[in-house]
C-alpha cells in the first residue's frame, strides 16, 4: 500500500539464479517498490517473502553524504569477499599450528571464498569502472562527482558484485553507447540471475527472457510473460484483443437487455387494447402476459451486471478532418526551413535543412552537440546567431520538448488541456476542438482530474503529447519522446508515425526507436550541415 492505494495485489513470484527477468508497466505500478520487497528494505503489507543466497539492489538515486568516497563504496560491496578471504588465511595459519578442527575450518573457508570467486573481486569491479566510463580513483569523494558520475560508479560496484541475484532499477540512466553496450555483454553473460526496471526497450529485448508486467489486467493481477521481448509484446497485444472484444461483448449485451426492458415498459404504460368483441378471459390473460414480459426483462437487466472491467488506455492519434497539409501544399512551398543557423555557444555547427508536408527527419547527435537548441530555434523559442528561420504562414508547428511547460499546479490535467486548445482554436478553425483528454487515450479520466502537480512524469509527459496531438499540427517535433514513456507506450507512439498526416522531426537517443526509423532521412548535429537540404 502507498496510502490509501494498493500498489500490487495477488503477486506470485519467484527470482531465482538463473532469471533473466524484466519487470514493466506504467509510472506508478509499483516497479520500484517491488524491487525493495524482492530486496528486503520494504516488507509486503500481505503475503509472504522467503530469500536464499545474496541479493544486491541498485536503486536510481545514490546519497553522498558522510563524505564517503569510491573507495568505501567498493570496499563496503567487497565485504562478504574480503571476510571470505580472511577466514580462508586465518584457517591456513591454524592448519600450520596443526589445530583441533583446522581442516573443516579450511574447508568451510575455501568453499565460501570459491563461491563468491572473493580473489577476481578488485578486478570485477575494475573492469565495470572502466568499461561505464566511471571514476576509478579511491580517494575521491563521491559528493565531487556529478549525478551521473555516481551513479555509474554505483552501477559498476553492483555489476561488479558476486551476488546470486541483482536488483536493478533503471541502470540505463546516465549512460552513453559504449556503456550501454558494456551494460547489456555483463547482464548477457552474467552467471547469476537478475529482476531489472527499464524503459529502454533495446534492453529489455537484448537481455530478458521473461516480463512480469504490472499493468492493469482484466483480474488485476500482474501478468507473466515468456518467450522473450517479442512473447512479451505479442501475448500482450493478445490478452488486451481479448479483453476489449469482451467488454464490448458485454457492453452491448446489456445495451440490448436495456432496449427490451425499455420496450416492455413502454408496452406496458401505454397499455394493450384487445379487438372488440374479445372476452374478458382473454383481455385479463394477455394484461398479465405483458406484465410477466416486462418483469422477466427487468430481472434479466438486473441479473446482466457488465463484469468485465474497461480496459486500459491506447493511443488514439487524432483523425484530422480537413487536411491543413493540403491546404499548405495547394499554397506551396515547405513548412519550415533553415538556412545557415548557428546559436552562439550552443550550437556551432551550420544547420540547414527544409520540411514539407508529410515529411520526416530524424536528428541524433551527442550530447552537448546543440539539438534540442536547434529545435527552439526552428519553433521561434530561441533566435540565431547567424541564418535564419522562415515557417510557412499557415503551418502550425508543435514541439514535444524535454522539458514539462509551468502549468498553473492546482489546475487540473483535463483544464490544462482544454485552456490550451481553446487558445489554439481562437486562431485556427480545429476540427479537434471538441476533442476531450481521454479521446487521445492517453490519460484516463481520474488522472484527468487531479492537479498536474499530483501527476507523476510519465503522467505529465503524456499530457503534453496529448496537447502537441490535439491542435492538429502541421509539423510535430519530438525530442526525446520516449524520456518518461512506457515501452508499450513509446511502441505504439512509432507504429503511428507510420500513418500520422504531420511532418515529423524527431530528437532521440533510444536505440530500439533509431532502429525503427532508421529509413528516415537523416540529419547528425554533431556535424556541419550546410545546404538548403537535410538528407
Amino acid at each position: 500500500m502507498r496510502g490509501d492505494r494498493e500498489i500490487l495485489t495477488g503477486l506470485d513470484l519467484t527470482v531465482s539464479v538463473g532469471s533473466r527477468l524484466a519487470v514493466v508497466g506504467e509510472n506508478g505500478s509499483g516497479k520500484t517498490t517491488l524491487l525493495h520487497v524482492l530486496a528486503g528494505t520494504l516488507p509486503p503489507d500481505q503475503g509472504m517473502l522467503r530469500r536464499s543466497g545474496t541479493v544486491t539492489l541498485l536503486e536510481q538515486a545514490l546519497d553522498a553524504d558522510d563524505n564517503r568516497t569510491v573507495g568505501d563504496l567498493i570496499n563496503a560491496s567487497l565485504s562478504q569477499e574480503k571476510a571470505a578471504l580472511a577466514a580462508l588465511d586465518a584457517a591456513g595459519e591454524a592448519m600450520a599450528r596443526d589445530e583441533p578442527g583446522a581442516d573443516e575450518a579450511f574447508t568451510h573457508a575455501l568453499e565460501w571464498a570459491t563461491r563468491l570467486d572473493a580473489w577476481d573481486g578488485e578486478r570485477r569491479i575494475d573492469t565495470a569502472l572502466a568499461g561505464l566510463s566511471a571514476c576509478s580513483d579511491r580517494t575521491r569523494s563521491l559528493a565531487s562527482l556529478s549525478v551521473g558520475q555516481r551513479y555509474r560508479v554505483r552501477l559498476a560496484v553492483v555489476l561488479g558484485s558476486s551476488a546470486d541475484i541483482l536488483l536493478l532499477d533503471e541502470p540505463t540512466n546516465h549512460l552513453d553507447a559504449q556503456s550501454l553496450a558494456f551494460l547489456t555483454e555483463r547482464l548477457r553473460t552474467r552467471p547469476g540471475g537478475f529482476a531489472l526496471v527499464s524503459h529502454d526497450r533495446a534492453l529489455l529485448h537484448d537481455v530478458a527472457d521473461e516480463f512480469l508486467d504490472l499493468d492493469p489486467s482484466r483480474d488485476g493481477r500482474p501478468r507473466n510473460y515468456s518467450g522473450g521481448y517479442l512473447g512479451w509484446v505479442e501475448g500482450k497485444r493478445r490478452d488486451r484483443e481479448k479483453w476489449e472484444q469482451d467488454y464490448l461483448a458485454e457492453v452491448a449485451e446489456h445495451a440490448r437487455l436495456s432496449d427490451a426492458a425499455d420496450d416492455a415498459r413502454s408496452r406496458l404504460s401505454t397499455g394493450w387494447r384487445p379487438p372488440k368483441g374479445t372476452g374478458k378471459h382473454v383481455r385479463a390473460t394477455r394484461t398479465a402476459g405483458v406484465v410477466q414480459a416486462f418483469n422477466r426483462r427487468v430481472e434479466d437487466l438486473e441479473r446482466h451486471a457488465v463484469e468485465v472491467p474497461e480496459p486500459p488506455l491506447r493511443l488514439q492519434w487524432p483523425d484530422v478532418s480537413e487536411s491543413d497539409d493540403e491546404r499548405c501544399e495547394a499554397e506551396g512551398g515547405s513548412l519550415l526551413t533553415a538556412e545557415s543557423v548557428t546559436v552562439e555557444g550552443r550550437m556551432r555547427q551550420t544547420v540547414s535543412l527544409s520540411i514539407a508536408p508529410g515529411e520526416r527527419l530524424l536528428i541524433t547527435g551527442a550530447n552537448g552537440t546543440g539539438k534540442s537548441t536547434l529545435l527552439d530555434v526552428l519553433t521561434g523559442r530561441l533566435d540565431p546567431s547567424s541564418g535564419q528561420v522562415r515557417k510557412h504562414p499557415q503551418a502550425r508547428v508543435e514541439l514535444l520538448s524535454q522539458e514539462v511547460p509551468e502549468w498553473n499546479a492546482a489546475d487540473t490535467a483535463a483544464r490544462v488541456f482544454e485552456d490550451y486548445v481553446l487558445r489554439a482554436s481562437l486562431s485556427d478553425d480545429l476540427a479537434s476542438q471538441d476533442l476531450t483528454l481521454q479521446d487521445l487515450g492517453l490519460l484516463t479520466a481520474d488522472d484527468s482530474m487531479t492537479p498536474v502537480h499530483r501527476l507523476s512524469q510519465g503522467q505529465q509527459r503524456r499530457l503534453q503529447l496529448a496537447m502537441c496531438l490535439a491542435v492538429e499540427p502541421d509539423v510535430l517535433i519530438l525530442d526525446e519522446p520516449t524520456n518518461h514513456l512506457s515501452a508499450s507506450l513509446v511502441d505504439e507512439l512509432t507504429e503511428d508515425f507510420g500513418t500520422a498526416s504531420a511532418a515529423l522531426i524527431v530528437v532521440t537517443h533510444d536505440r530500439q526507436m533509431l532502429a525503427d526509423l532508421a529509413d528516415w532521412p537523416g540529419l547528425d548535429i554533431g556535424r556541419a550541415v550546410v545546404g538548403d537540404r537535410a538528407h
